[in-house]
């Protein structure tokens, strides 16, 4: 069994990775990667293998740099079967077709600019009927459910706790008996919505997410008070937050906040819009699953008169492009949770292009901003923003809100993995979904706790598993 590293290979997004098992090719993830525009465009169109080659997909969760460029597998002559968890698989569907649309809407914009300079135009990389055939790919299969995947090689999906439906991954080859466990992304062991990450036994070799190995996450209750600090703060200037977030899972996460404060009389009387048809549909698939909560959340649905901790007073779920185009028109605070949770596309760019100007206006991050993409070149102190093209100056206010991360932090990186040596027999760990200084930092880590030896791999290395 081999594992060759194409997406998140040190870096935070893209995630891909090809198992070879004898003449069967499997793809771990098959997402799109966000940065420079025009390297992103020309990563996502062309995939380092025939696509007709591979033979099955699995997909660990259903986060856009995980899945959302399944559509151009597809497209590109796959037809194998791709497997996920229920959860997964719904909210996957929901992002691939958001997706296409954003893909035309925004290109839209951009190729009328191209064209009055007389350049290419761009295209989008699939359409909504490449994710209708992607969708019939899916088969579902549960946690802790053992399944074959192509002959000789059987799966199981462990609760992993980074979002709805998210899961880590075991593979068996029988004809070697090695295991192979890709962690997905690994979440919080004390996330106030979601179940803690399992334990993954019997792994012999881990691809695991070393996203924040380099730091230590604040606790969920200074997160709530910052948000409640910030909220006072900008309501007394009348002014308004803006919020970059990932439909699926951040988004949920941060309503759930502004929820608590609502039921504590401590928010200010903003109205709040979760501008995002994505983030609508998500959030119901987030209804329908309680199996994934924890006892925390499922408790303060029972505690709360409206058995809603995802709706609140002030609180409007947007679905309409009118409806969107006219909270820009408001004259009153708001604060809007909108897509891309990078600024890389979607609805957020004509709030901020509506309200970048203005020193009363906050951008709260509460994701990760990936290397290149508008969010980190805001986050980072840039003095200028270019959103369709046109660079407007920045006068805005930005804040970073980390504790309401959906990813483990360095202490609970190592929490998950010494918990799945001392399950198994693990001989070698390969460190993605990570930047270099933090995977360096967790492997430092590890070397000092006595964890076997641990890589970094770059695009195209290549992790050989031995019998």
């Amino acid at each position: 069994m081999q594992v060759k590293f194409f997406g998140a290979a040190q870096r935070v997004t893209g995630s891909m990775h090809l198992v070879q098992c004898g003449r069967f090719r499997v793809l771990l993830d098959c997402g799109l990667f966000q940065g420079k525009r025009s390297e992103a465009y020309d990563i996502n169109r062309k995939f380092p293998f025939p696509a007709a080659q591979i033979d099955a997909a699995m997909l660990s969760h259903a986060h856009v740099d995980h899945s959302g460029n399944l559509p151009s597998l597809v497209r590109q002559g796959f037809r194998g079967k791709i497997y996920a968890t229920s959860a997964t698989r719904e909210l996957a569907s929901t992002l691939m077709f958001d997706t296409a649309r954003l893909q035309v809407n925004d290109l839209r914009y951009v190729n009328k600019r191209r064209r009055a300079n007389k350049e290419p135009e761009f295209h989008p990389l699939y359409v909504e009927e490449d994710v209708v055939k992607t969708i019939r790919a899916f088969r579902v299969r549960d946690y802790e459910e053992s399944f074959e995947v192509v002959p000789g090689l059987t799966a199981t999906f462990f609760n992993s706790g980074h979002m709805l439906g998210a899961a880590s991954i075991r593979l068996q080859w029988a004809e070697t008996n090695e295991t192979l466990v890709f962690s997905g992304d690994i979440g919080r062991y004390q996330d106030p919505m979601l179940c803690a990450p399992e334990v993954v036994p019997n792994a012999n070799y881990v691809i695991m997410e070393a996203t924040y190995g380099d730091r230590l996450h604040q606790d969920e209750v200074d997160a709530e008070e910052q948000l409640f600090t910030l909220c006072q703060n900008v309501w007394k200037k009348r002014g308004s937050i803006l919020i970059p977030a990932f439909s699926i899972g951040r988004t949920q996460h941060l309503v759930y906040l502004l929820n608590k404060l609502s039921e504590r009389d401590r928010l200010p009387p903003f109205k709040v819009f979760v501008d995002s048809p994505m983030a609508v549909d998500a959030t119901e698939v987030y209804r329908s699953h309680v199996e994934c909560f924890n006892q925390q959340f499922l408790q303060s649905v029972l505690q709360e008169e409206d058995r809603d901790p995802l709706g609140f007073r002030n609180l409007y779920y947007v679905r309409s492009a009118e409806h969107s185009k006219a909270i820009n028109g408001m004259d009153e605070p708001v604060i809007i949770i909108s897509a891309s949770g990078m600024m890389e596309g979607g609805r957020i760019l004509h709030h901020l292009k509506q309200r970048i100007d203005d020193p009363k206006t906050t951008i709260l991050f509460s994701g990760y901003q990936a290397e290149h993409t508008l969010g980190r070149r805001i986050l980072d102190g840039a003095e200028f923003a270019k959103i369709f093209g046109v660079e407007y100056p920045i006068h805005c206010q930005t804040m970073r809100l980390d504790s309401v991360s959906g990813h483990a932090d360095q202490s609970e990186l190592l929490r998950w993995v010494e918990a799945v040596r001392d399950a198994g027999e693990l001989k070698q760990i390969a460190l993605t979904h990570c930047e270099l200084e933090p995977a360096r930092t967790l492997k430092r880590e590890m070397e000092q706790r006595g964890l076997p030896p641990v890589m970094i791999p770059a695009r195209g290395d290549v992790l050989n598993m031995e019998p």
